[in-house]
């Protein structure tokens, strides 16, 4: 049987002047606990900087600026064919302000905000490495996980 080759994302981790970290929540039609930076797939024919500020101001309506990269996270359905690899950059906000009004185009993300280290450990996120790669130093690589349903 074969599987289709992994999904390729891109996910901005971006800190306000507070060292908050911006958060979304992301699933389609629900409203659901688990928080993620904002991002998502990569189209053909644009760099993975392009593919990151579209993705986030689709998903925030803010403008950033893509930095250095500091995370490679994958997972996957081990009893299915889903297998995504994310790419996180650091990312800085140069234009906008978060809109409780702003509508994602796609309908996936439904909240959108910014949290300090004590608070994000109050929620369920992903990837486990989440705080580390935000408020740490370096590029980290997150092994394969199941995915989180």
């Amino acid at each position: 049987m074969s599987r289709p080759s992994p999904r390729l994302a891109v996910r901005a981790l971006i800190l306000d002047a507070q060292q908050r970290l911006l958060l979304v929540n992301a699933y389609r039609d629900k409203r659901y606990d688990l928080w993620c930076a904002p991002g998502g797939g990569v189209e053909r024919g644009s760099s993975l900087p392009e593919n990151l500020v579209r993705e986030v101001h689709e998903e925030t309506g803010l403008t950033v600026a893509v930095g250095a990269p500091c995370l490679v996270n994958e997972f996957h359905d081990p009893g299915g064919s889903f297998h995504q690899v994310d790419l996180y950059f650091r990312a800085v906000v140069t234009d906008g302000v978060l809109d409780p009004n702003w509508r994602d185009p796609e309908g996936i993300v439904s909240e959108r905000r910014f949290v300090t280290r004590a608070e994000m450990a109050t929620l369920r996120v992903k990837p486990d490495s989440l705080a580390e790669a935000a408020w740490g130093e370096g590029l980290l690589y997150d092994p394969l996980e199941p995915i989180v349903r």
